[in-house]
């Protein structure tokens, strides 16, 4: 059982992360699940429609439907599976890295803007050695 003050320390820290999830998707320009899967094709390579759905914890009909938005605005393409030829592998396409390269970046760009100009050097030094701390929580 967790002690009071780790408690409070929890809830404090899950409502200061939320607000500012919440913030920055406001500079999206792409949906989340969508950057999502971008995101994992950028990380991880070409995939199958069933492999991606398995990576993002969502049913393989949702992530077809996904996949189509996706490859309507040119984001994706599919390719034909090397070994398997009743499978088609899909991957990011160059407008895909693009788009998610502008995606990343505005987040990153408000955030960066938002601690220069909010927080003193202690305090930005503080969030640097949070950010490890919250990193190691996470992988827990």
């Amino acid at each position: 059982m967790p002690t009071p003050e780790a408690a409070v320390i929890a809830a404090e820290l899950r409502t200061a992360m939320s607000k500012l999830t919440r913030r920055v998707k406001h500079e999206d320009r792409i949906p989340l699940g969508q950057v999502a899967v971008l995101g994992a094709l950028d990380r991880d390579g070409a995939m199958t429609t069933s492999e991606l759905a398995a990576d993002q914890r969502v049913r393989p009909q949702s992530m077809a439907r996904a996949v189509g938005l996706l490859m309507e605005q040119n984001l994706v393409t599919r390719r034909a599976h090397p070994t398997d030829g009743r499978k088609s592998l899909v991957e990011l396409s160059d407008a895909g890295r693009t788009a998610l390269d502008a995606e990343r970046g505005r987040r990153v760009g408000w955030l960066a803007q938002a601690i220069e100009d909010e927080l003193t050097d202690r305090e930005r030094t503080l969030l640097a050695e949070s950010a490890a701390l919250l990193e190691r929580l996470a992988t827990r």
